[in-house]
């Protein structure tokens, strides 16, 4: 088996030199951390995490905590996120929590006591749970989130939530429409909540009055989807699209229209948001939102086992398929 004193005769270094490249330490010349980093992968060599966890105080593992009932969103944060931990030599520990539950403060303490990792990412809701928040700062174990509104000492990755809801308010008022269905998030999604302030900033500019029976509250899963759907198919005056702020309850909608037997898009346009694997598997394939999932999820495990970083400008992108379209003509 490969040594770290195979390494450093390759190298030719010492081996605190090894030590040192491998545990990502500063003040290391690129060209020596380039040529350390060479031998490495020449020999195949894997460093003993527990001489890692010794020598650096750290346990090389990054917590992911999340309440999120989107498994598509979760799903794609996660991947991006266990990439990047093994490219650096971390293990990603994932921890789903029931919503709203104290349970949060105790699952947090005994992934602690028993594992002791360097960081935590934290997704919406849980990256605005200002009582979790504070919990991480008594407990000094650095923070990272997504989409992050609340003030906590934290890295925070920003997301154009409102641009974005205004950016489908656009493109559904573009294609003709003036009854549009919203299905909003829960009040503890703060950053979903921006999504339909920029909507409504949308029907604003385009002279179109709100109106309030077209806006329906979600829980951010696939079965409210299909009940505000319900609830707005039942209006007197249903709406010609709907607007769900998250592409679960989309789908949600999108199985309610062919369960009625009404055409998408002829019938009811149905457009989501985040562009989860699921929205283009669809059928029609799903109108959204793209948040560049993965990417964000690997920037939040660089900023929390690499120190401090600059957080990028991420954009959302329009991805419009088949589920929208124009509305029918009336008569």
């Amino acid at each position: 088996m490969t040594s770290i004193h195979d390494v450093a005769a390759l190298a030719k270094v010492s081996i605190k030199t090894v030590s040192r490249v491998v545990n990502k330490a500063p003040n290391v010349s690129p060209e020596l951390r380039e040529r350390v980093q060479a031998a490495i992968d020449q020999l195949g060599y894997r460093p003993n995490q527990s001489a890692r966890r010794l020598a650096g105080g750290r346990s090389f593992m990054i917590a992911f905590l999340y309440n999120n009932p989107a498994p598509g969103y979760v799903s794609r944060i996660q991947i991006g996120a266990a990439w990047r931990c093994r490219e650096l030599g971390y293990h990603l520990v994932v921890e789903p929590i029931s919503p709203g539950a104290e349970e949060r403060f105790e699952v947090l303490e005994r992934l602690v006591a028993a594992l002791r990792p360097d960081g935590v990412l934290l997704v919406p809701p849980l990256s605005d749970d200002e009582g979790l928040l504070a919990r991480l700062a008594e407990m000094n174990l650095p923070c990272a989130r997504i989409a992050g509104s609340v003030d906590a000492p934290s890295f925070t990755i920003q997301t154009p939530e409102q641009a974005a809801g205004r950016m489908m308010a656009d493109h559904l008022i573009g294609l003709g429409h003036r009854r549009i269905g919203v299905i909003t998030p829960p009040d503890t999604h703060h950053a979903a909540l921006r999504r339909v302030e920029g909507f409504r900033e949308g029907l604003a500019a385009a002279g179109i009055a709100v109106d309030e029976a077209l806006f329906v509250p979600g829980r951010f899963d696939f079965a409210s989807g299909i009940e505000a759907g319900e609830t707005l198919l039942a209006l007197p005056r249903p709406p010609s699209a709907v607007f769900a702020t998250n592409d679960e309850m989309a789908l949600g909608v999108l199985t309610l229209a062919h369960r009625v037997g009404l055409r998408v898009p002829e019938d009811l346009s149905v457009t989501g948001f985040d562009d989860t694997t699921a929205s283009l598997t669809s059928w029609p394939p799903l109108t959204t939102v793209r948040q560049p999932l993965e990417d964000m999820g690997r920037t939040v495990i660089e900023a929390l086992a690499s120190g401090p970083v600059d957080a990028p400008e991420f954009q959302f992108t329009l991805i419009e398929r088949g589920s929208s379209g124009p509305p029918a003509k009336e008569g």
